[in-house]
């Protein structure tokens, strides 16, 4: 299960990043808060990082889940694929939103994934 806790520091390590450069954001192309519109690129980020807080809630629970009753190694491997596409999701979201899709792909599949194993799983145990 380290492995598993470690991926799951990981995510809210990344979240924490894309927080920061929100923030960045907000200074650089002049978006005070409390709004959260005005500049497209601003918003870009904003949704980037929206939308991994929307992701994690599914990520966290699952990953635990498939860690604890399934494979801690596999969940950790599956999770490493939720890491990579957020980053590859932010940076073209950022660029192009049209273009998101890769990056959203790979983090949504980990989720699917670790959702469906842990559930097989888990019903695998109650028969």
């Amino acid at each position: 299960m380290e492995l598993v806790v470690i991926v799951v520091v990981l995510a809210i390590l990344e979240y924490m990043v894309f927080s920061i450069l929100v923030g960045k954001a907000r200074g650089t192309y002049g978006v005070s808060a409390p709004a959260i519109s005005g500049d497209p690129i601003f918003e870009r980020y904003y949704r980037v990082h929206q939308n991994t807080l929307e992701q994690l809630i599914i990520f966290i629970p699952a990953i635990v889940i498939y860690g604890y009753y399934g494979n801690p190694n596999w969940a950790a491997g599956i999770g490493l694929l939720f890491l990579i596409g957020r980053p590859v999701y932010l940076l073209s979201y950022v660029k192009d939103p049209a273009k998101r899709g890769p990056g959203f792909l790979l983090g949504f599949a980990a989720n699917v994934i670790l959702l469906i194993a842990g559930l097989v799983v888990l019903v695998g145990n109650l028969l």
